[in-house]
């Protein structure tokens, strides 16, 4: 899994009829000590109904196809959890609402 930032949205007027309905978000990788951005931005479905700026995780290659919602589709990453908090060393190091 990946912690990503959603940058913004993916808006396409033709794609793959599998991919109708799902919203497409531009993600970015982030560090995890001062969460700015990190290598490439990309495109990920939302199975999730994220918002721009905020912190999510992201799986992909197969693993993407794992969900209820992504089954079978032609989806390389896709946005399967906001997060709330991180927790590490029994230091929470980000906090949704304080990120707000």
């Amino acid at each position: 899994m990946i912690v990503a930032r959603v940058l913004g949205t993916v808006v396409c007027t033709q794609k793959n009829p599998k991919l109708e309905g799902f919203k497409l978000q531009l993600v970015q990788a982030v560090d995890y000590k001062e969460f700015k951005g990190e290598g490439k931005p990309l495109v990920a479905v939302d199975s999730v109904g994220a918002g721009q700026g905020e912190i999510v995780l992201v799986v992909s290659g197969s693993s993407a196809r794992q969900t209820e919602a992504t089954q079978n589709t032609p989806v390389d990453a896709v946005i399967m959890a906001i997060v709330d908090t991180i927790d590490m060393d029994g230091k929470i190091i980000f906090r949704k609402e304080d990120a707000q």
